[in-house]
């Protein structure tokens, strides 16, 4: 498909929306004037006067209900697709049987006609009705609507026949004035009726045009040792161990190939990083999952995505921004000599001097007193701020995969851990990535630059080359911006270092002399990147997420 295509597909539905508003407002207001004369005249040769005001009497709901239609047809529903082009079909017939208005008739099915024309940019799919849906919720709404708007009149009156608050409710209901009169303080009873009205309508509105549900429950066992089957057998990057987090959902490719982990967050099918699989079935599962987003209502977008990808990402009408650079040392590179990197070796040298020593432990061999007390300190070490991390990082440190993970110890000069790196392999390459880098808040500073060498040496010493050490936002427009507006950029996230320590990450990284490898973030729509970004925030919990909660006892 071409990015003409998408582009069209992409704003149809928008555009739609606003066709479909006006013409429901056209036929709203055609149906609430006069005939013109010598037209009516003319139509009483084909159809009595009563069937004229029939129609006229149907123009103005079917109208109404276009315009409860459009919001749903921006959003790119398929059922809403359906209702818009059907009612504006029923509308153009009760438009020339009324009137013979052959003007709205000729903007209404000109409108159905490019709806017709523009189906699949509908392609939002929805849960099927049945009786346990919409069949049994629509009559439902709609009967305790009209219960509730007949009661507050009955009420309101003292009781009179039911006979007059059936004619009152249906009067008020049809926005007219009826035969009882409400004073002084029951005055509010015709608003609280229409509002009452509109209520109904849009709950009836979202239970008929909702999209198909995405999956709540989180994968199987079964899913589970697939997807760290493919882990191990593809895992080259970085990156591709973490997607084994217990927090993330699973989508297969359909060969069984490849797979992406995700999360859904502000409307957004949120990509962890790259898929995992195989090459040759990337692109196909990229397209599967994009299509599966769009049947749902939902924008597809991934963060911590390799710059590898960013063609297939295009091709599909996404789009990428530069997000910030994986900072990976070099270890046969790795040294500790020399002046630029003193203040480190410094660091290191006073350190042990202090009784410090390090050492490199696989998981698996910990016992669990070890294992409790580095725990301690990983807790410790958040300062009581909430676990970050959803691409970059693991989410505990004995998850099903933990026993194929090291640990770099800190001990003080009394052998009590007091900090520690969690490392997750990258199969397929000699390169580990670290997930979790904490120490205890009262130890001495340079402890985690002291770690971070010692864990150089040691996995070194080990036989690998590579070291993922951590992921640095924005950093080349901090440390090397080659445009103006890269260095405006640079400053503005200067800015918020008190609050997401961007320059600080930055800095400490800079100081190992890694090489910087760009992550981007991916995101769809013209306007899908606040969208997008506020997810990635959301999902690496740089920024608190609303709930109701938090809202009431705000």
């Amino acid at each position: 498909m071409t990015s003409s295509t998408h582009r069209f597909r992409s704003w149809l539905p928008r555009v739609a929306a606003v066709a479909a508003a006006l013409v429901g407002l056209v036929n709203i207001a055609s149906a609430l004037t006069p005939n013109i004369r010598w037209r009516g005249h003319l139509l009483l040769g084909f159809e009595p006067v009563e069937a004229m005001r029939l129609f006229h009497a149907l123009a103005l709901p079917a109208g109404m209900a276009l315009l409860l239609v459009a919001p749903y047809l921006a959003k790119r529903r398929r059922r809403a697709w359906q209702a818009a082009v059907g009612l504006m079909l029923a509308l153009g017939a009760f438009d020339l049987l009324k009137g013979l208005d052959f003007e709205e008739t000729l903007l209404t099915w000109s409108v159905a006609a490019i709806l017709l024309g523009g189906r699949q940019g509908f392609r939002v799919r929805h849960d099927a009705i049945t009786l346990r849906s919409a069949v049994w919720r629509v009559p439902l709404l709609g009967g305790a609507g009209l219960a509730l708007a007949a009661l507050a009149i009955r009420v309101s009156q003292g009781h009179p026949s039911w006979s007059s608050v059936i004619g009152e409710t249906d009067d008020l209901l049809r926005w007219q004035s009826g035969p009882i009169q409400f004073h002084r303080h029951l005055s509010w009873i015709p608003l609280g009726v229409h509002l009452l009205e509109l209520g109904t309508l849009a709950a009836i509105a979202y239970v008929i045009f909702r999209p198909l549900a995405a999956p709540r429950s989180l994968p199987s066992p079964t899913a589970r040792e697939a997807a760290a089957a493919l882990v191990k057998a593809h895992g080259s990057d970085t990156l591709s161990f973490f997607k084994l987090r217990a927090d993330q959902h699973y989508h297969f490719s359909a060969d069984g190939q490849a797979f992406v982990g995700y999360r859904i967050e502000n409307g957004v099918l949120l990509l962890s990083g790259d898929p995992v699989g195989s090459a040759a079935a990337v692109p196909a599962l990229l397209g599967e999952l994009k299509a599966f987003a769009e049947s749902r209502g939902l924008k597809l977008g991934a963060v911590g995505a390799s710059e590898r990808l960013a063609g297939v990402y295009e091709q599909l009408g996404l789009k990428t921004l530069y997000l910030g650079d994986e900072a990976i040392i070099e270890l046969d590179r790795f040294s500790l000599e020399g002046r630029p990197i003193r203040k480190v070796r410094q660091s290191v040298t006073r350190l042990a001097k202090a009784g410090y020593t390090s050492e490199l432990r696989e998981l698996r061999d910990l016992d669990a007193e070890t294992i409790a007390e580095i725990e301690d300190v990983l807790e410790r070490g958040r300062h009581g701020a909430p676990e970050r991390g959803f691409s970059m990082a693991m989410d505990s440190l004995t998850g099903e995969n933990g026993h194929e993970t090291l640990v770099v110890l800190a001990r003080d000069e009394a052998g009590r851990i007091k900090g520690a790196l969690h490392f997750v392999p990258c199969y397929g390459r000699p390169t580990m990535s670290l997930s979790f880098m904490r120490r205890d808040p009262e130890t001495p500073n340079g402890l985690t630059e002291f770690m971070v060498a010692r864990a150089a040496e040691r996995l070194k010493e080990r036989g690998l080359n590579e070291m993922s050490l951590n992921f640095a936002a924005f950093a080349k427009w901090i440390h090397s911006p080659h445009k103006r507006h890269e260095r405006v950029l640079g400053k503005l996230v200067a800015l918020g270092n008190p609050f997401f320590q961007i320059e600080s990450l930055y800095r400490f990284n800079a100081k190992f002399f890694p090489r910087w490898e760009p992550r981007y973030l991916v995101y769809e729509g013209p306007f899908g990147l606040p969208r997008a970004g506020i997810a990635a925030m959301w999902a690496e919990g740089q920024l608190p997420k609303p709930t109701l909660r938090r809202l009431t006892t705000a």
